[in-house]
């Protein structure tokens, strides 16, 4: 089998474990930051606004957390195309690769958070926060919307800034003068 084929597999193999586990942590995340009330408990109580919330913004936070983790897949494949000449070993790219799905998930909980932060004192009178625990479904719509359109503006940002942090290898030394 060749090493592109090889890759591809690997590549899949992690894209179906990272998203189980990806998905449990953004929820897990999301659910003990939100200060105002338990979604959790909304949630169990049939509460479809903050479900509605919670789904966009475990939708928004995968999105910004694949965005940064692009330069890792794109490290990754250069690794195993090429491993003798990668100047990374492969558990430094296990590392890189926890350091940005961490920088990344730090990212998404900032972003998210202060988008539903600032939308929220953009219009005090709502109170948005109360109204979503009360099962207000305009209000998680809204707010759903909120948490997409920060997630989808924030999203290049996240890619160029994961980008600049990947080490590249060494295309070798260009003698110009002697």
């Amino acid at each position: 089998m060749n090493a592109r084929i090889w890759t591809s597999f690997v590549e899949f193999g992690l894209a179906v474990l990272m998203s189980g586990f990806i998905i449990a942590l953004i929820y897990k995340v999301f659910v003990r930051a939100n200060p105002d009330f338990d979604m959790e408990a909304e949630i169990k109580k049939g509460n479809v606004a903050v479900g509605t919330l919670m789904g966009a913004i475990v939708f928004a936070a995968a999105m910004i957390l694949q965005r940064g983790m692009g330069a890792v897949i794109s490290m990754a494949r250069m690794y195993f195309a090429s491993p003798g000449e990668y100047a990374v070993s492969l558990w430094k790219l296990v590392l890189i690769s926890l350091g940005h799905l961490a920088f990344s998930m730090l990212l998404a909980v900032i972003t998210i958070s202060v988008a539903l932060r600032l939308f929220g004192r953009l219009d005090p009178g709502l109170k948005a926060g109360k109204r979503l625990k009360e099962g207000n479904l305009a209000i998680g719509i809204l707010l759903a919307s909120v948490v997409l359109v920060a997630a989808m503006y924030v999203g290049e940002g996240v890619s160029a800034v994961t980008k600049a942090m990947v080490p590249q290898p060494s295309i070798g030394r260009i003698e110009i003068l002697r």
